[in-house]
Parts: C-alpha cells; sequence; structure tokens
C-alpha cells in the first residue's frame, strides 16, 4: 500500500479554471497561496506563462520559447493567500478566454542558501518535495548549488533568465543525458551539463558552459514523495490497451515526453480539464496553440493508482518506445489514515 504523510495533496498543487474579464481580478479557490504559477489560455494562441514568488509575480518565461525573462506589470500582480491576482494582460486574462493554472506551493519569497560552490536563493518546501531556485550568476564551469529539499531531486527544470534553451535532469534518463524544452528532440548524451553525477540530497551538479556561462539562472527542482508525485520512464506498446504505469495514486496532472525518438510531445494532462475518463483534452509545452479537446489520439485513464494509455500514437504509446513522465497526485492510493481513495 502507498502509504503517505500528504493526506491532501491540493494542500500543495492544484489546477484551477477561470475565465478571463480583460481587467484586473482575484483567481481564488486554491488551499494554499502558491509560489509557482504555470498559466496558459486555453482557448486562442498564447505563449505559457511561468511566474514564480523568488523572481516575482510580474516577471515571466515562457515554456514554448527560449527568449529571456520579461516584466508585464499588467500580468500576474501577487500571490495571495488562496490565489492569486491577474491584470489585464491577455496573456493570462484576456477578456472572455477561457484558461487553465497549474499551481505549487513552495516556501515564499526565499532565503540565502551556501550549500553549493556557488550561493543561491531558494524556497523550498521539504514536505511536498519542491524548490525554486536563484543564481545571480553560474559562471563558467562546473558548480553546485543548494536545492534545500533534503532528499535528492528526481526532476530539475533549468532555465537562463537571460534568454536559452529550458534543460531537464531526469532522474530515470540519468546524469549523462538532457533533454530540452521547447525542443522535441529525444535525450541528448551531454556528460559535462549535469558533470555526470545525480544530485545529492544538498546539491545539484552543473556546468555553466554547458548551460549559457555566466548568466542568471532559475531552476525548479522537484523529488518524489510517496503518494504525492512521481518522475518516471516507461515502454509503450503500440496498443490501444496501453501500458499500465503505476504511480501509487489517483493522478491530478500528467506531463508525457517521448525520450528514446524525436517526438511533438510535451502534452499536459489534469483531472480540471477532463473531469472523467478518458482523459482526451492536452495542451503542449513547447507551442502555444490552444488546447486540442477530445484529442483521441492521447486517450489517457487516470485510475486510482496510476495513470493507463488508450492509444497507439508514438508521440504517447509507440512501440518499444521510452517516454518521461511527471506526475501530481489528486489524491494517494491509501493515505496516512489508511483510507483508500475511489478509481475515477
Amino acid at each position: 500500500m502507498a502509504y503517505t504523510t500528504i493526506k491532501k495533496p491540493s494542500d500543495y498543487f492544484n489546477t484551477k479554471l477561470y475565465t478571463g474579464t480583460g481587467s484586473t481580478q482575484s483567481i481564488t479557490g486554491l488551499d494554499f497561496q502558491p509560489d509557482l504559477v504555470w498559466g496558459k489560455t486555453r482557448n486562442d494562441t498564447q505563449d505559457h506563462q511561468i511566474i514564480d514568488s523568488v523572481r516575482g509575480a510580474t516577471k515571466l518565461l515562457a515554456t514554448n520559447g527560449t527568449g529571456a525573462e520579461f516584466t508585464d506589470t499588467n500580468n500576474l500582480t501577487s500571490f495571495n493567500s488562496n490565489g492569486f491576482t491577474v491584470g489585464s494582460s491577455g496573456g493570462i486574462n484576456g477578456s472572455g478566454d477561457t484558461l487553465v493554472s497549474w499551481n505549487w506551493k513552495a516556501n515564499g519569497a526565499g532565503s540565502a542558501n551556501t550549500d553549493g560552490s556557488i550561493s543561491s536563493t531558494v524556497s523550498a518546501n521539504t514536505t511536498s518535495g519542491f524548490s525554486i531556485v536563484t543564481v545571480a550568476d553560474i559562471g563558467s564551469g562546473d558548480f553546485t548549488f543548494g536545492h534545500g529539499l533534503g532528499v535528492a531531486p528526481s526532476w530539475v527544470l533549468a532555465k537562463s533568465r537571460d534568454g536559452s534553451k529550458w534543460n531537464n535532469y531526469f532522474k530515470s534518463l540519468g546524469a549523462g543525458y538532457t533533454i530540452q524544452l521547447p525542443e522535441t528532440s529525444a535525450k541528448i548524451t551531454n556528460a559535462v551539463m549535469w558533470q555526470n553525477t545525480d544530485p545529492t540530497s544538498s546539491v545539484v551538479y552543473a556546468n555553466g558552459n554547458q548551460l549559457d556561462s555566466n548568466e542568471s539562472y532559475v531552476f525548479y527542482c522537484f523529488a518524489e514523495k510517496k503518494g504525492y508525485s512521481k518522475f518516471g520512464s516507461y515502454t509503450g506498446n503500440g496498443n490501444a490497451d496501453g501500458t499500465f504505469v503505476y504511480t501509487g495514486f489517483k493522478p491530478a496532472w500528467i506531463m508525457i515526453k517521448e525520450s528514446s525518438h524525436a517526438g511533438n510531445a510535451w502534452h499536459i494532462r489534469d483531472i480540471k480539464r477532463s473531469p472523467i475518463n478518458v482523459v482526451d483534452d492536452s495542451l503542449y509545452a513547447n507551442e502555444n496553440i490552444a488546447e486540442v479537446t477530445n484529442n483521441t489520439a492521447l486517450n489517457t485513464d487516470f485510475l486510482s493508482n496510476g495513470f493507463k494509455l488508450r492509444n497507439t500514437d508514438t508521440n504517447d504509446n509507440g512501440s518499444g518506445r521510452t517516454y518521461i513522465y511527471m506526475c501530481f497526485a489528486e489524491s494517494p492510493l491509501v493515505n496516512s489514515n489508511g483510507v483508500p481513495c475511489n478509481a475515477r
């Protein structure tokens, strides 16, 4: 049984749907004050919006682009006790637009961390295994930075604030590889970027030349927490009765990327946009396109203990192909009181 200390995952991660007004509005209904908000317009072509409490509410990055951080004072303007406030920006509050935000709790604006060879600012939630790390200058050679989680992260998402691709360390791929957003290519062999060394309970290993030398960086670090989060790999079977992936909880959000081959896929699915099985509404982290609804090519079932592919698409379930996935829980299979969750 998958016992967990996190009885209510929505205290640390939650998806929020809302409609834009084109003028200032408060988005409420979360069970926490978010520290990372990932927003996307569903019905229109707009960039993904990545905003966090360490860089500041008005500072934006886009997963579907390589551009530098920019400031928009009319975008997300504040993080609030049960949500956030947005201004008039069309990217996150266009009048009449339907929008989604995926929200994570860290630990506020962060504090100084000197665990690594270079100092960092870290906002860490050790309960849920999530931290936001900023480094003012990563230098040009090997370096380490503290992540504040107390356990080794399984997924590190790295982005230069001065402009570059997003690089991903992923435990199931190993520290000799990176995989990039917004690229659709397979994993890339690179024994230098992460120093061919997995993160420890205190630091992440990286190389400035392989990232972007002497630039300012943000790192989002995720450690697995039983019954709440899972980051792994699976092999597709090319069959509509597809691969089942055990997570130990009922998923609330999944992102999948093919790692063994190139594929136009960083698919994101969640329980708010697709409240019943099969889950078939997709957004793509690497593209600014509108949501693809009733996307039967990517049919997936969210189950009480994992997810099952119900499609034959090579971006999701190609025979013998390998995929990485990032998954957060709606509810654990069995909580810390021994209470099981129900299937959808």
